[in-house]
């Protein structure tokens, strides 16, 4: 092997020769052998000249500075063990939503479970304002509570009611709920509903029955007109016992025109209109009339 030329005015031992490859990386194990065994040659020979030595250094640190360290070997990670806690649930966002299908909308009222007063009172409530059954469904969106609460109550309601033997019922009609009148108490309804139809009419009642039995189909208004007086609670109890109904509404005014039922006709013993009396022999005379009011 030849000796290459180190810095000015040193020679390298022979020995320690370049690699043929300058740009390899440096490997600090080979290099502490090399250094080994270019000392064991150097006593060897014989040699301790102190410059020998500085021009190994002197040409090892200009090897270093050209060429690249090899790294050392980074250790592998350790395995991480699964977590054996279940991952929360992740709404999903608009990425996870598949193309051509619209996102989910999110609920405009949340449901909430109810107190049970609270639900009781509520289904009382919207049950004695129902004229048909009405089903679960509806209740519980009324409510704003979960269906089955709904339903739950509702037993808890009739159950009630037959535990205090209420006069009221409820009863599951087809598919909704109703509320009824007890049974053991239909004789005090029924006395109250045919009572109230065979009493007699007050003379209001019977002025009012006769404007609108002569004057029909006439407004409220154009009764009171006629009478002089409010008509109001007569016109309901006249409704009531079903001897009038509206009949539709006036273009003028707007207001309800009311004319005279079957039942009416029935009660009197007629079989129509036509067979009213006339109304004429009940009417004062035109002289009388004006005797009484000149004015007029």
């Amino acid at each position: 092997m030849s000796g290459e030329q180190g810095p000015p005015g040193q020679d390298l031992p022979e020995g320690l020769d370049r690699p043929e490859q300058d740009h390899a990386p440096i490997s600090w194990e080979a290099l502490a052998a090399e250094l080994a065994a270019t000392r064991e040659l150097a006593e060897g020979r014989g040699e301790q000249d102190p410059g020998a030595w500085d021009a190994v250094a002197a040409e090892l640190a200009a090897r270093v500075a050209e060429q690249p360290v090899e790294p050392s070997p980074e250790p592998a990670p350790a395995p991480q063990e699964p977590d054996p806690r279940p991952a929360p649930p992740q709404d999903p966002t608009p990425a996870d939503v598949p193309a051509g299908e619209p996102a989910p909308e999110e609920p405009a009222d949340e449901l909430e479970l109810l107190d049970p007063e609270e639900l009781q009172g509520g289904l009382e409530a919207l049950l004695f304002v129902m004229d048909d059954p009405v089903d679960v469904e509806t209740l519980a969106a009324a409510l704003r509570c979960p269906v089955e609460q709904a339903r739950t109550g509702l037993a808890a309601l009739a159950e009630d009611y037959d535990r205090r033997r209420s006069g009221l019922v409820l009863r599951r009609v087809g598919e909704g709920w109703r509320l009824y009148t007890r049974d053991e108490h239909a004789p005090v309804v029924e006395r109250y509903l045919v009572d109230g139809q065979r009493s007699r009419l007050t003379q209001a009642a019977l002025e009012t029955l006769a404007v609108i039995a002569y004057r029909q189909p006439v407004t409220r208004a154009r009764v009171s007109a006629i009478r002089g007086v409010g008509v109001d609670g007569v016109m309901r109890t006249l409704l009531t016992r079903g001897l009038v109904h509206e009949v539709g509404s006036d273009p003028d005014s707007g207001g309800g025109l009311y004319a005279t039922t079957p039942l009416f006709l029935e009660r009197l013993g007629l079989e129509s209109l036509a067979d009213l009396p006339e109304l004429a022999p009940f009417l004062p005379e035109t002289a009388a009339m004006l005797d009484e009011h000149p004015d007029s």
